[in-house]
């Protein structure tokens, strides 16, 4: 009898699950594929309206109910937390907590997650790309400390008491910049400033643009795209769509993709420079 394949997302808050890469989650789970989280802090410093707090005594609380809500949706098998504090954005008086993910060491983040890594037993791992989307610092934190992992994994001197694992393939979740491209000039159309987007205004898509990365597999999920539009929708104190609601959602529905995902393959560095269209491509 085969063995299960087995998917694993490290990813840094509730809602990165869903408003990412949440198709290509739901898509393999639906093929029976096991799929797991590691969520490594449970979103604390993110702006939530009154109303949907109150039958929670935190925010934590209910953005960890928010994904579990999500998970059911997306047919995720497990979620992993690793107990940090959501680090705000970039310059933020959260980035100063002392339990904050971008003030633990890479290094200790990384034995962390090799750690979870060998417990899972991941055919194909899953995080941010190098800027982690849109340079939010928990994200670039947890994407580093997930490439040191996938280093640690298998090396017989990283002792946890569990015997060394590798999996087969790393890939970095992009934002097609075509898309990116477009929404700019269009925001500008808009008289909005698209080096100034989100509720915030502490996300410079502008730069955003200009950062390029290669595509080695494009995932299409639209046979579950309603589960990922419903998974999203758990995450209602943030807004419950991501890029998809709003005018910027027009933008997106009109110029974008929204039944796929892009990513990078970051292991093993790819030879023959074909898009592939299964993450398990060349596996078992």
């Amino acid at each position: 009898m085969a063995e299960k394949k087995v998917i694993l997302a490290v990813l840094a808050h509730p809602d990165d699950e869903s408003f990412g890469m949440g198709g290509t989650l739901a898509y393999y789970a639906e093929q029976g594929v096991d799929v797991y989280l590691i969520c490594a802090t449970r979103g604390e410093v993110g702006e939530v309206a009154p109303e949907y707090l109150k039958n929670y005594p935190s925010i934590a609380e209910l953005r960890e109910a928010e994904l579990r809500c999500a998970s059911a949706h997306l047919g995720l098998a497990g979620i992993h937390f690793m107990n940090y504090r959501d680090s705000g954005m970039l310059g933020s008086p959260d980035n100063e907590h002392p339990e904050a993910l971008i003030n633990a060491p890479v290094e200790q983040v990384a034995r962390q997650v090799a750690s979870l890594m060998r417990e899972i037993k991941p055919d194909v791992v899953l995080t941010f790309d190098p800027i982690g989307g849109y340079r939010h610092p928990d994200h670039i934190h947890i994407q580093q400390a997930t490439v040191k992992a996938f280093e640690l994994v298998s090396d017989e001197n990283f002792e946890d008491g569990l015997p060394p694992y590798q999996p087969a393939k790393l890939y970095f979740h992009t934002i097609p910049r075509k898309f990116l491209r477009v929404a700019t000039f269009l925001i500008r159309l808009f008289g909005k400033d698209p080096a100034k987007w989100g509720q915030n205004e502490d996300i410079d898509l502008t730069s955003l643009a200009q950062d390029e990365f290669p595509v080695h597999a494009i995932i299409k999920y639209g046979t579950v795209e309603k589960r990922k539009s419903t998974a999203s929708a758990c995450h209602a104190s943030q807004g419950g769509g991501g890029l998809s609601s709003g005018w910027i959602g027009l933008i997106f529905r009109l110029f974008g993709n929204t039944s796929s995902d892009t990513f990078m393959q970051a292991y093993p560095e790819p030879q023959n420079g074909k898009i592939e269209t299964d993450l398990f491509a060349g596996t078992r």
